[in-house]
């Protein structure tokens, strides 16, 4: 099976997960892409969704599911997204789609965590995947020396030339060479660091359940 049609699988395991008749919120990137087309055949289950970008609401109205500001929701069952990489115990790098900051604050209103991607991305250590961080851009400078200082290289991460902006019109800091043995104390270290608005580690917020796309067919881990 190709890569492509690993994800479109676990887009269409994760439907199951999908409540009837409540709000789901999701995510960004190509997996999660694939779960908005099979979310759209069933959309008339849903009450609608919570989008983690500007692209995934764009793709979400495109199949005319209703999609609500996070303000106007108290919560939500589920919070279906990719990731970039993802470990045994369920903590994953997020941000290749630079929505890392959309992507955690929408996690973290959702009472479970249901990872979607293909088995390449599980890994033992996290840190081959470039771990994204979302800074303010007239801190980029400043808060790319604090992070060169935990060993690894900061690269600005640019966009036809120029430095890519976010959804919050933030920049994102790629970091290259880390072999990230603790998660969670790393993804505090960086997040505390002034002019951070987040990193991609989401390992103090993790999967709660994972479906891997493998040439055997869905995997399931739960956390």
């Amino acid at each position: 099976m190709t890569q492509d049609e690993l994800k479109q699988a676990v887009a269409r395991a994760a439907i199951e997960y999908v409540p009837e008749g409540e709000i789901i919120g999701v995510g960004t990137g190509s997996t999660a892409n694939y779960f908005i087309d099979e979310l759209g055949k069933i959309k008339d289950r849903i009450k609608g969704a919570v989008a983690s970008s500007e692209a995934t609401a764009a793709r979400l109205a495109s199949h005319g599911i209703p999609v609500l500001d996070l303000n106007d929701v108290e919560g939500m069952s589920v919070y279906i997204d990719g990731a970039d990489e993802i470990t045994p115990q369920g903590a994953m790098i997020k941000g290749g789609g630079a929505a890392l900051t959309r992507e955690k604050i929408v996690a973290s209103v959702a009472k479970r965590f249901i990872c979607i991607a293909d088995g390449s991305k599980l890994v033992d250590v996290l840190g081959k995947f470039p771990l994204p961080v979302e800074v303010i851009p007239m801190a980029q400078a400043a808060v790319a020396r604090r992070l060169a200082a935990l060993g690894c290289e900061a690269r600005l991460r640019l966009k036809d030339g120029k430095p890519l902006l976010t959804d919050n019109g933030c920049m994102i800091l790629d970091l290259v060479g880390l072999r990230i043995e603790k998660p969670a104390e790393l993804e505090k270290q960086i997040n505390d660091i002034p002019g951070v608005v987040t990193v991609g580690l989401f390992a103090i917020g993790g999967a709660n359940v994972a479906l891997l796309g493998t040439e055997e067919g869905v995997k399931t881990l739960t956390f």
